[in-house]
């Protein structure tokens, strides 16, 4: 269907077939009807009622208006001679007027239309159930533009709903590998600028020390590239369990004492368990960078169907505003998942982020 070219992709695939029989059907009726009309003349008319129709199916502005009228015009001119049944066809003409671009072209057609069928009732003078049943039938043809206009905008609408709802799927994907890249990548590096300070600081005084270090920042550097792959297809499971014991050998690392204890009882999903383990890796990389904390608490628990994470360290607390990026972050994830997060400042200084998720089971 999408290759025909003497009919409107569009209109094709729903249309196509009702539009070619119903015109099959007019030309059979008329050409074998025992009509006072001359055949040439039927012919002529109905040519023109098919050259009508194809105008008025490829256009949408004023030609359209002209086809209806002209193509209805001449279907009440076969009914004078044909019978009533011919008008019955105006339902052709009265769904393409509904394509119309504009409302007063709809609404100028409806009147125009109006206007002949008041004509035929006053010429034909119809009673009893043939007037009501054609009364019936023109209602039909004057609701049905209107009918046709209201489903094609809402057609529309959804179209663009549709395209809207991709693009912020598009933006969400994009934020998401942001966010992704920003706590990994970026955890990640902060330990290389770390290893490579201290390395820096040993030169020429422990060359042992130093190789460990660099050893270090060469071992990190490929962990990096391969988070980098990592993101660039999906974005992978990760162990609540391994990440803990990693947030706490690279605060070890960087000479913060770590005090740890992990409920081992976790009823998370593996989207949870990730989403959550990317929190604690955010919360430890902010530690790093800004906290200038000696000491660090991290332990989960699970009680009253709530699973718990907190992280307390005796840093600089909040008078930094330390929590940009990395809190949005934190808060954006939990709360995707209908969890919460919690950022205080301690009662003797340094700062406690309380990470919440209600376990449905």
């Amino acid at each position: 269907m999408t290759n025909i070219k003497f009919y409107p992709v569009d209109q094709a695939k729903k249309y196509l077939i009702i539009d070619v029989a119903s015109i099959i059907f007019l030309f059979t009726l008329v050409m074998l009807s025992d009509s006072a009309l001359h055949p040439g003349i039927q012919l002529i008319l109905l040519l023109l009622i098919v050259i009508s129709y194809y105008i008025a199916l490829w256009n949408k502005d004023w030609l359209l208006l002209c086809a209806v009228l002209v193509g209805y015009s001449l279907l009440i001119i076969l009914s004078f001679f044909e019978g009533s049944v011919i008008i019955t066809f105006g339902f052709l003409f009265a769904d393409l007027l509904g394509r119309a671009k504009s409302k007063f072209h709809i609404g100028l057609g409806i009147a125009g239309v109006a206007c002949l069928f008041i004509l035929f009732l006053w010429k034909e003078q119809l009673h009893g159930l043939d007037f009501s049943v054609l009364v019936a039938f023109m209602i039909i043809q004057l609701a049905l533009p209107i009918l046709r206009y209201f489903l094609l905008k809402t057609s529309n609408l959804q179209t663009k709903l549709n395209e809207v709802n991709k693009q912020l799927v598009q933006q969400e994907e994009r934020q998401r590998i942001a966010r992704d890249l920003h706590d990994t990548i970026g955890h990640t590096l902060t330990i290389i600028k770390l290893k490579t300070e201290l390395a820096s600081k040993l030169v020429g005084t422990e060359q042992a020390k130093v190789k460990s270090e660099l050893d270090d920042i060469l071992a990190t550097t490929r962990t990096a590239m391969k988070q980098v792959s990592e993101l660039v297809t999906d974005m992978k499971f990760i162990s609540l369990e391994s990440e803990l014991e990693r947030s706490e050998q690279v605060l070890k690392s960087a000479g913060i004492n770590v005090q740890s204890n992990h409920d081992c009882r976790q009823p998370l999903s593996n989207v949870e368990e990730t989403m959550i383990s990317l929190c604690v890796r955010e919360a430890t990389t902010n530690i790093l960078r800004h906290s200038q904390a000696k000491c660090c608490e991290i332990y989960t628990e699970f009680k009253d169907k709530v699973f718990y994470v907190h992280i307390k360290d005796d840093g600089i607390g909040l008078e930094m505003k330390r929590f940009g990026n990395g809190l949005v972050s934190i808060k954006e994830r939990m709360h995707s998942l209908q969890g919460d997060v919690l950022v205080k400042e301690g009662s003797s200084g340094g700062t406690i982020i309380t990470i919440t998720l209600p376990i449905h089971s």
